[in-house]
Formats: structure tokens, sequence, C-alpha cells
């Protein structure tokens, strides 16, 4: 999992009423050593801050699950839904809740030149 902490997400000026460290060690804490939470600068989706995307396990990867982008993950909730999400299995391996559907966003486009 990958949480985009930089120019918006993770801001204290942006979103003032959010632990944005505590966001972190909450994911840490629910999802254990077997996951790994890392943080990232901007991921190009300031509007939809605080963004996290969620790779797939390398199994589902190969039978053709994606990454999922999660937008305006600002408070517990959603956070929770997360990480219960990824420890049923995630992308590929696990439905989303309609909840969770409701935070999924797309993911910004490659720059030219990039695949």
């Amino acid at each position: 999992m990958t949480v985009c902490r930089d120019c918006c997400c993770g801001s204290v000026s942006k979103h003032p009423d959010v632990d944005h460290a505590g966001q972190i060690e909450r994911l840490r804490a629910a999802l254990g050593p077997e996951f790994r939470v890392r943080t990232s600068l901007c991921l190009d989706v300031c509007a939809q801050s605080n963004v996290l995307v969620v790779q797939p396990a390398p199994e589902a990867r190969r039978s053709g699950a994606r990454p999922v982008w999660f937008g305006l993950v600002l408070d517990d909730l959603v956070l929770d839904d997360i990480a219960g999400w990824v420890k049923a299995g995630g992308p590929g391996r696990a439905d989303l809740s309609a909840a969770l559907e409701l935070s999924v966003i797309t993911p910004p486009a490659p720059a030219r030149g990039q695949n």
C-alpha cells in the first residue's frame, strides 16, 4: 500500500482536522508486519487528497488484478474498511464493499512517454 504524503495529501493546512501521521500508524497497526505501508511523494491527484493506492498481491496481479486508488481518505472508518479489505485479499481477491466503492478514484493518466 502506498500512501501519498506530499504537497496536499498529509497537509495540515489542507486538512487541519486529520491526524496524518496517525493514519499511517493506524494502517500499520491494523495490517501488521505482513503488509507494507509506505509513503510517497505526490501521486498527482491533489484534488482527491488524502490518496492511497493498494497494490494487488503478485498472484492476483498475474491473474489481471490492478492497483486500486482511493481518494478523500480522511477518517478512521474509511481507513479501517480499507485495511479490512486488504486483509481479506485486496485487489483481485476480495470484493469492495459498497462504502469503499465510494472512495475509489481514477488514477491519473500516465505522463506522455511513460507506460
